[in-house]
């Protein structure tokens, strides 16, 4: 028997060999071909009395990544094909049943009367991992590379293919109950404590070794299918169990605040599972699962965060005509904050790093960062101690600006003053001459000014990098009016190199993300002036989906810093530019009370130096009053807040300075973590409607003001019933 997948061999001992192998893919992944082959191989291991038993590995380098999501979107679209033609009943029967087959497929190898073994040679993810799980005997191997896991829940799924039963049957519903939601990649040797896999080998003998534990096994099943089974925390309604149940749904609510359907779906499937027989268990997941793959949640997450980024990430948007550049060294001027990450992910990722500053102590001061990072990588586990010396020595801290003589780009990372900028560019370009790509990392500052003071405007770029820069995975690539496509494909491949995703923005002031990021912060500013009680800001903004409050953003990215931009614009836009709320409060936080943010210990909050920040009391005699917060509604709180920075997003798309629907949603949830269960700041719009975001919108400026009123492209797509992955696709327009 031949399959296209896989290669199929049994050896003289009558031990069957599945080398998942699929052809033209760098890594093997579950879809509706891979799952019939999958069933085809089970019914010839049970139904052929000369095979004794199975080993299933890999012929890639790692095993598997899991489901092909676009698998998932595909079996949505036909759900919805099929209600508009047999409807809504018939339509779930064929759905649900579609949807389980991975489960019942992985159950009849489970219980094919046969022993099974999985010898898991590197990465084994997803619905990889629950094959894997289905086996009655793993083999991991013992390398840097490997992991295991089920991270469904950060593209809004859960493991859909038996993986919430087995992993509650194999360790405490607590423990199960955490990897579920944390959806981590798990090292070998902590995944073999965890029970997840029984043995842990050098890559050279993981096969050896399951063939023998097959050999010895003949009657091998699986723990669950013994009748002497007994649930690792005892039975759901015992006492054990009452003490794992109510916390475990309160610790949900706190994290979750009911945003996440996956999460709630992961909950019901273990609490009811467990009280069920295997079979019925699996059948219980099979249905929730259908549920959550149908969710608008789901289905904004797995366009977002999985197909989206992943062509993002693979250089959607940059110029196809351009040769790759070859990056081997990279100068980086400026050694402060941004600039020793970026120093630091630059080595990280291979290249080496010419870091220049106004003096060698600075230099040095930089060089610093990298070790410090590093450093705790290693004390954490996550690299070596060779790592770190070969990752310092690609790091060259310098005060002369002639040691950037070879570099491939130049990334300006020093402080956001036009003078100082100017300054830097002019001494490198004095070395480099015009022709290397010159990127400033500016999170103001519009580029096109900054590129006056180039040799070659066309091969001058913005890249704006988030802080912490070794932690964001966003980079905004900035063009501005002469930057070319050389400039913007070497800036791309830079920060491909680094391991980053890029999104592309058009010049404007404040770009993308800090027109959004401004807008929430002065949300929440605006409340505090109107006597909303502080924590309750923080509060209904996490509980819209945001990682943090206005305030504690604030006090992170400096309370200084948003007056000097308020400022700015003020003397550049006119003083009906700025809100004289926001104005006031700034004013009193910063030149009144000298509170900076975190950077000098007291700001919205303060920072003792031992123990944990709290709210500063003095902000209710800056805002003057207070009101009841029993008089407010918490769902409108909510909405201020995702509504407001939505509302940026679609003026930043009618502006022209974003020009492609993915990268507005996945910039705003890598960039300021807007709320990910919607998919970002466009499919919060899309996912309401257009039509009842507007009425929402113009409700919100009726009563708080103007700063709610939809733009024009809104009220049109309004009328004509337009979503903006309908209207603009997924291809960016012309400038």
């Amino acid at each position: 028997m031949s399959f296209t997948n896989f290669r199929f061999e049994t050896d003289a001992d009558g031990i069957a060999l599945v080398v998942w192998d699929m052809p033209g893919r760098s890594m093997n992944v579950l879809n509706a071909e891979v799952i019939a082959e999958i069933g085809a191989i089970v019914d010839k291991i049970a139904g052929d009395s000369s095979i004794k038993g199975a080993v299933f590995t890999s012929g890639k380098e790692g095993f598997s990544g899991g489901a092909d999501l676009t698998m998932l979107q595909n079996t949505g679209r036909e759900y919805k094909r099929l209600v508009k033609a047999e409807g809504e009943e018939a339509a779930m029967r064929a759905f649900v049943k579609q949807i389980g087959e991975l489960s019942r497929t992985y159950r009849r190898l489970e219980t094919a009367g046969k022993p099974i073994a999985a010898a898991i040679n590197g990465v084994c993810m997803g619905g990889g991992f629950e094959l894997a799980l289905a086996c009655h005997y793993r083999v991991v191997a013992d390398g840097e590379k490997v992991r295991v896991g089920l991270p469904e829940i950060k593209v809004g799924l859960f493991p859909g293919g038996g993986g919430t039963q087995r992993v509650a049957r194999l360790m405490q519903t607590g423990d199960a109950l955490q990897m579920l939601f944390k959806g981590d990649q798990i090292k070998p040797a902590a995944a073999k404590a965890m029970g997840l896999v029984h043995e842990v080998a050098p890559a050279g003998e993981i096969l050896q070794r399951a063939k023998d534990w097959v050999k010895a096994n003949p009657n091998a099943k699986a723990p669950w299918d013994d009748p002497k089974f007994k649930l690792p925390s005892g039975r759901v309604f015992s006492p054990a169990g009452m003490m794992t149940w109510p916390p475990a749904n309160a610790i949900y609510r706190r994290e979750t605040y009911d945003n996440y359907p996956a999460a709630k779906a992961i909950l019901q499937c273990v609490y009811e599972g467990l009280q069920l027989p295997i079979d019925l268990a699996l059948a219980v997941e099979a249905r929730y699962f259908a549920k959550i793959v149908l969710s608008k949640e789901a289905a904004a997450m797995i366009r977002s965060l999985f197909v989206s980024m992943g062509e993002l990430n693979k250089g959607a948007r940059r110029p196809a005509d351009i040769p790759a550049t070859k990056l081997r060294k990279v100068g980086i001027i400026g050694a402060g904050f941004m600039g020793a990450g970026i120093a630091y992910v630059s080595a990280n990722a291979g290249l080496d790093v010419v870091l220049i500053d106004r003096d060698q102590e600075s230099a040095d001061k930089g060089k610093a960062y990298s070790h410090k990072i590093i450093s705790n990588q290693i004390a954490k586990g996550r690299a070596k101690s060779a790592d770190r010396d070969a990752l310092l020595e690609r790091i060259k801290p310098s005060a002369d600006y002639n040691d950037l003589a070879g570099c491939d780009l130049v990334v300006e990372a020093v402080f956001e003053d036009r003078a100082v900028k100017a300054e830097a560019t002019k001494k490198a370009q004095a070395v480099l001459g015009p022709d290397v790509i010159f990127a400033t990392n500016t999170s103001t500052l519009p580029i096109t000014s900054l590129a006056e003071t180039s040799l070659k405007p066309e091969d001058f770029i913005g890249v704006h990098f988030f802080s912490p820069v070794d932690r964001m995975m966003l980079v905004e690539i900035i063009v501005g009016e002469k930057t070319g496509a050389k400039a913007l494909a070497t800036a791309m491949d830079f920060v491909r190199a680094i391991k980053k995703t890029p999104i592309v923005v058009n010049d404007c002031r404040g770009f993308y993300a800090n027109r959004c990021v401004g807008a929430f912060i002065g949300e929440g500013h605006r409340m505090l002036m109107e006597g909303v009680p502080p924590a309750m800001i923080e509060n209904t903004a996490k509980m819209a989906g945001m990682p943090v409050g206005p305030l504690s953003l604030n006090d992170e990215t400096a309370i200084d810093l948003g007056w000097r931009i308020l400022q700015a614009a003020k003397k550049d836009l006119g003083a009906n530019a700025v809100d004289p709320g926001q104005e006031k409060l700034l004013d009193a936080m910063v030149v009144t009370e000298k509170r900076l943010g975190r950077k000098n210990g007291k700001g919205f909050y303060d920072y003792p130096e031992k123990g944990p920040k709290s709210l500063w009391p003095g902000l209710a005699k800056i805002a003057g009053k207070a009101l009841d917060p029993d008089t407010l509604s918490v769902q409108e709180l909510k909405e201020r807040f995702l509504v407001v920075q939505s509302l940026e997003a679609a003026r930043c798309m009618e502006e022209n300075v974003v020009t492609d629907p993915r990268e507005a949603d996945v910039g705003s949830i890598l960039g300021f973590g807007f709320a990910p269960f919607a998919g970002g700041t466009l499919s919060y719009i899309d996912g309401m409607g257009v039509a009842r975001f507007v009425a929402l919108a113009q409700s919100l400026a009726a009563k708080h003001g103007d700063r709610f009123t939809p733009n024009a492209l809104l009220i049109d797509m309004a009328k004509k019933g337009e979503t903006f992955y309908g209207r603009f696709g997924e291809q960016p327009r012309a400038a």
